[in-house]
C-alpha cells in the first residue's frame, strides 16, 4: 500500500523540543535576572508543564491557563516574587529563535513531500508553532498545520484529526498515516481514528500503554524505508 497523507507530530518528532524548550527557559530566566539555580527551576518546571499539558489534551484545563500557570506554580514553589504573565511572554516569544532540528528531518520532509503530502499535527500553540516552522526551514515541504487551538480539540480526540483530514487536498484513511513521538497523543489517536501511524521511538521505551502503532522507527532515517515506499529514483537524491 502506498501512502499520500503524512501527519507529523511536531515537537519532539521534527523538532527537538527538548533542547528547544531549555535554551528558551534559561533566556527567560537571565532576562528576568535570574541566575542562581535555574538548572533546579527548570526540571521543576518540567514536571509541572507536562502535568499541565496531559490536562490540557484530556480537557481540564485551557491553553492560555497552561501558559502561564507553569510558571505561576514553578514561582510559588520558590518564593520568586515575578510576574508569572511576563515569563509567559518571554518564553513564548524566544521559542522561535531557539529551533533545533531533530536528524533527518528535512531529508524526511523533503522526500515524503514528493510523495505525497506532508501535513503539521500539534497541541502546540498555533502562532509559535507557525513561527517555529518558518524559522525550522522546513516550510517548503509542509502543506498544512492542523492545531489544536484553531479546531478547539486536542490529540488524540477524534475530533482533532477529522479537523486535521479536511485541510488536506486529498484524504483517504486507507493512504494516510500519522508520525510521531507520543504514544498517548499521536498513536493512541491514530487508532481511534482508524488510519496507520509509525511510532518515532529514538529512545527505545517500552510500549506498555494501550496505543498500538503500525510500525516503529528509532530514526527518522528509517521512516520511508520502514514505510517500503521510497521510490527507486529517489534512492540516491
Amino acid at each position: 500500500m502506498t501512502y499520500q497523507l503524512f501527519l507529523f507530530d511536531l515537537d519532539d518528532t521534527l523538532l527537538d523540543f527538548r533542547a528547544s524548550e531549555k535554551r528558551s527557559f534559561l533566556h527567560t530566566m537571565h532576562e528576568l535576572g535570574l541566575r542562581d539555580g535555574i538548572d533546579g527551576l527548570f526540571s521543576q518546571y518540567q514536571a509541572i508543564n507536562v502535568d499541565l499539558w496531559r490536562r490540557f489534551e484530556t480537557g481540564d484545563v485551557t491553553k492560555d491557563f497552561l501558559k502561564v500557570e507553569r510558571f505561576r506554580k514553578t514561582f510559588a514553589l520558590n518564593g520568586i516574587a515575578i510576574a508569572p504573565e511576563l515569563a509567559s511572554r518571554l518564553y513564548l516569544d524566544s521559542l522561535p529563535d531557539t529551533v533545533v532540528l531533530i536528524d533527518g528531518a528535512r531529508e524526511v520532509c523533503e522526500t515524503l513531500s514528493r510523495i505525497g503530502e506532508v501535513g503539521i499535527i500539534t497541541n502546540g500553540v498555533e502562532s509559535i508553532q507557525n513561527r517555529r516552522i518558518a524559522a525550522s526551514g522546513l516550510s517548503d515541504y509542509i502543506s498544512f498545520v492542523a492545531t489544536s487551538e484553531a479546531c478547539g480539540h486536542a490529540k488524540p480526540d477524534v475530533r482533532f484529526f477529522e479537523y486535521a483530514a479536511n485541510m488536506a487536498r486529498a484524504f483517504s484513511k486507507e493512504t494516510s498515516i500519522i508520525i510521531g513521538d507520543r504514544l498517548d497523543a499521536d498513536i493512541l489517536g491514530a487508532n481511534r481514528y482508524g488510519i496507520a501511524s509509525c511510532w518515532f521511538n529514538p529512545d527505545s521505551m517500552a510500549n506498555t500503554s494501550a496505543a498500538i502503532p503500525t510500525c516503529e522507527v528509532a530514526s527518522l532515517h528509517d521512516i520511508v524505508p520502514a514505510l517500503g515506499m521510497i521510490p527507486v529514483n529517489l534512492k540516491q537524491a
